[in-house]
Order: structure tokens, then C-alpha cells, then sequence
């Protein structure tokens, strides 16, 4: 059931789930399934979380706001967890490019086509190659290592800062991964991304989060938008329901999907767990943002095939700080085709993102903040000349996205665009341990970032939380 945002809900549930993001819509709709009452609430007028889109011009141009790219295992999931349907509509992309001052490259981005390039391209031996997709092949979550994902890029290719541009900056757009971050994150997400290429759903994020909210409802999960979570209430060491604007509803279980130090320190309270998950909690560290360009292009206007993907850059080498500096020397661009929507008109757009810090954002006056946003407006069109010269004058449409739009959209905190580092996958995998009945399946820990990291975490906390009203149903027939 589809309640209204006036509505005040009355019935109790299984679990009520905060956020509808793709861990919390993918949680709710496995456990709906499997015969739970659920309730899913979200703060915003749509669902989907950073999974989202928007339209301009009385609707003439769609945006899609994530940046458009995830594994094949997107279609496991879909099949297993949401539909068929769902599944089907995943398509592969054609061409991911790179272009920047040490090389140029097109790829479709499967682990052959790298090892390939890596051999052909940059001069590798056979051999090294080998060893290095090796390890990321054998890396696993348990590992105890402490190898950066810069000392793992040394160990292979000592001294090739070109390499690691290549290996590690897709991953940094994807989600927010770093030379300082553990091996691991690295290893598991980009083995995963490179095994049989990158994937977008045909039809537009707008098609696939409607399919998916269709599924939700039929499967009997009970939906509140602009609903947001003021309190999570917490009972002698039990989750008892949420409170939404003053109204209370009661559940067994409470999964929140929102940012997990927001989760903690403002729903719950850190009143509520004990000395040493706290002290763990408050030393996660949040990742970083995003800035967004969306570029619409004139009706009846077209342009050529220019890749789907395309990494830039006019940074002389990669680093972590040039990549997040807001000068925006490296920005991607998603290049949206008529069959990314072949339901609809022919229309071509583009969205440019670069990665970005709160910080630099944050503090900047208003008159300031509208020049920097005209700034990163300028730096996407003048970069997507130098690919497509002329388009320019074919844009009809522009607009750009902040750190600060992201934190008024989707609640996270500093705008974290991918969630926490690595450490908070351990915080938020363990919440249930320190309050009974409270669970976290939002962005954490990289690994369980972007759109099938999110949606496969929302599988693993569904059945932690099955588990709990399974032991409660038990203690309940006991007494």
C-alpha cells in the first residue's frame, strides 16, 4: 500500500526500514517476500535514494544523477531479489574511455580487455599482469592485511603512476575509493567491475526505481514518502518502532538505510550504546562528495557517438587531492543516448561528475558558492568541447549539483556520496549486537557502496534481521 505523507500510520510491523535506498528497498522487498510485515519510509518525494533522476523544460529533458556504470552481478540480484522484468532491461555499455596528458584509452572493460591494454598498452610483462589479478582475484573480506591500495599498485608496477591512474580512477568515481584506502576495497569492487564489463539499466533510472516501488507494493510492502525518521526508539536494549513528525509506529525491527553516523548520533542517540561502539563509531570516517553538471541537448540536435563513459583529465599525474581539487582538473562524463530511453523521443544529455570535498563547499558565502557552481558549469561544457566540438551551441540545458545538494537530498551527512570508509562496514554490521532489533544497510565500507554493493548489503541485513524476528517468534511460543 502506497500511504499519503498526511496519512498517519497506525498498523505495527515486522520491521519498519528508514530510507529507500537500494539496500533499503531491496531489504524490504526480499522480506516482504518472504512473508515479514514491512513498512518502508522515505524522507524524499521519491524513492531510490542517490539511485535517483530528475526532469527539466516541462519534462523535456530527463537526468539521471548517479553516475551511470555497475557490475554484471546487477543482474543475479535483480533476477533473484526484485524480477525478471528488472533483470532483463540491464544492458552492457559499449566503450569506457580515458583521456588525459600521460594516455589515451578505450576499453569495454572486462578483465581480458585490461589485461590486454596492461600488456599492449603500458608495456607489462605477461607475467606480472597475471600475478597482480591473482591477488585481487584471492583478496576476501576477512583478510587481515594492511597493504594500501598504493602500496598494492607499487608492489606491481613500481614507479607507474600512469597505471595506477588507469587501475584506480574509475574506482574513485565509482565509490570514492583512494591510494590511502586498504587493498581490499580495491581488490574485491574492481575485480568485480572488470569481470565482464560495465552495465546500465536500459529505460533510465526513473523506469527501474518505478518497476522496482510496482514490485515493493505488489509484494504486499507498505510505502510512506516524505516521511522522515525523527527518532529510531530504542526500549530496554530493544528497537520498538520509529517516531515520524511526533507520531509513533511500532515494529519488532527497525533497518535504517540512512547515513550510519546520522543513524547513530541523531535517530538513535549514543546514550542508547555502550562506551566502546560509540568510541568506534565516532572515529568512521565519512567519504567524500560529488559535483554534478547536467547538460541537456536541443531537441531534434544530436550527437555522435563518442563513448559512454569517458574519463578526463588535464592533471599532468593522478593523486588524491588533484582528483578531488575544486578546480576540477579531472572530471567523467556519462554520455546519455537515445537507447539509453528508446520508450521516449530521441534524446541526447550528458552529466559530468567530478569528486569533491564538503569542506571546500561548505564555507562559501553565497555570491561565492553561485561563482564556484558557474565555475564547475564551465569547466564540464569547455571539457565536452574538446570531445564533441560545437556542442556548445547545441545545449539548451544546464545545471549543476554540490556536495551541498547531495546532503539536502539524500541526508548524508557532508554529502558522503558513497557512504563511509572502510571502517564503518564493521560498525554497521554489528549495530544489532549492541541494541536488539536495530540493523544498518546504507552505504559503508566501499565495498558495500554503489548500486549493487547497496543492493546486495540490503540481502545480507535481510537475513540478519529475519534471524531476529525468527528467535523472537521461538522465545514467544516458549512462553
Amino acid at each position: 500500500m502506497l500511504y499519503s505523507s498526511k496519512e498517519k500510520i497506525t498498523k505495527s510491523y515486522d520491521v519498519i526500514v528508514v530510507g529507500a535506498g537500494l539496500a533499503g528497498m531491496t531489504l524490504a522487498n526480499k522480506m516482504a517476500r518472504d512473508g515479514r510485515s514491512v513498512l518502508l519510509l522515505e524522507s524524499h518525494n521519491k524513492l531510490g535514494g542517490f539511485a535517483t533522476w530528475f526532469k527539466r523544460l516541462e519534462g523535456e529533458h530527463i537526468f539521471d544523477v548517479s553516475l551511470h556504470g555497475f557490475p554484471v552481478g546487477m543482474i543475479k540480484t535483480c533476477r533473484k531479489y526484485w524480477s525478471r522484468e528488472i533483470a532483463e532491461r540491464i544492458h552492457q555499455l559499449k566503450s569506457v574511455r580515458y583521456i588525459n596528458p600521460q594516455f589515451e584509452v578505450e576499453t569495454d572493460f572486462t578483465k581480458e580487455d585490461f589485461i590486454k591494454v596492461l600488456i599492449e598498452k603500458f608495456g607489462v610483462s605477461n607475467l606480472t599482469v597475471q600475478a597482480f589479478f591473482d591477488e585481487l582475484t584471492n583478496m576476501n573480506f576477512y583478510d587481515n592485511s594492511q597493504m594500501t591500495n598504493g602500496e598494492l599498485f607499487e608492489k606491481y608496477f613500481p614507479g607507474r603512476n600512469d597505471i595506477t591512474r588507469f587501475l584506480l580512477e574509475p574506482i574513485v568515481y565509482a565509490n570514492g575509493s583512494n591510494l590511502e584506502d586498504p587493498a581490499i576495497t580495491y581488490g574485491i569492487v574492481f575485480s568485480n567491475f572488470m569481470s565482464k564489463g560495465v552495465y546500465i539499466f536500459q529505460g533510465g533510472t526513473d523506469m527501474m526505481i518505478t518497476m522496482m516501488r510496482d514490485e515493493l507494493i505488489k509484494n504486499g510492502v507498505d510505502i510512506q514518502m516524505q516521511a522522515r525518521v525523527d527518532k529510531i526508539l530504542v526500549n530496554d536494549k530493544k528497537t520498538v518502532g520509529v517516531e515520524v513528525k511526533g507520531h509513533i509506529i511500532n515494529s519488532l525491527a527497525v533497518v535504517s538505510n540512512s547515513n550510519l553516523k546520522s543513524t547513530i548520533f541523531k535517530m538513535v542517540g549514543d546514550q542508547f550504546f555502550s562506551p566502546d561502539f560509540v568510541k568506534k563509531a565516532q572515529a568512521v570516517r565519512l567519504n567524500t562528495s560529488s559535483c554534478q553538471v547536467y547538460m541537456g541537448i536541443k531537441k531534434g540536435e544530436s550527437i555522435p557517438f563518442v563513448g559512454d563513459l569517458v574519463f578526463t583529465s588535464e592533471d599532468a599525474s593522478f593523486s588524491t587531492d588533484l582528483i578531488l581539487s575544486p578546480k576540477v582538473g579531472s572530471q567523467t562524463f556519462s554520455v546519455y543516448y537515445p537507447d539509453a530511453r528508446p520508450h521516449l523521443d530521441p534524446k541526447y544529455a550528458v552529466v559530468s561528475s567530478s569528486n569533491a570535498r564538503f569542506e571546500d563547499w561548505i564555507h562559501l558565502s553565497e555570491e561565492d558558492y553561485q561563482i564556484q557552481k558557474k565555475y564547475i558549469i564551465e569547466r564540464a561544457i569547455a571539457g565536452l568541447e574538446k570531445i564533441i566540438p560545437g556542442v556548445r551551441s547545441i545545449i539548451d540545458f544546464v545545471d549543476a549539483a554540490t556536495p551541498l545538494t547531495v546532503e539536502r537530498y539524500t541526508l548524508h551527512e557532508k554529502g558522503a556520496s558513497f557512504g563511509t570508509k572502510f571502517e564503518g562496514l564493521d560498525v554497521s554490521m554489528n549495530m544489532h549486537k549492541e541494541i536488539n532489533g536495530l540493523f544498518h544497510a546504507g552505504s559503508v565500507g566501499i565495498i558495500m557502496s554503489g548500486w549493487l554493493g547497496a543492493a546486495n548489503y540490503g540481502v545480507i541485513q535481510a537475513h540478519e534481521v529475519d534471524n531476529y524476528l525468527s528467535r523472537l517468534e521461538k522465545e514467544i511460543a516458549i512462553n
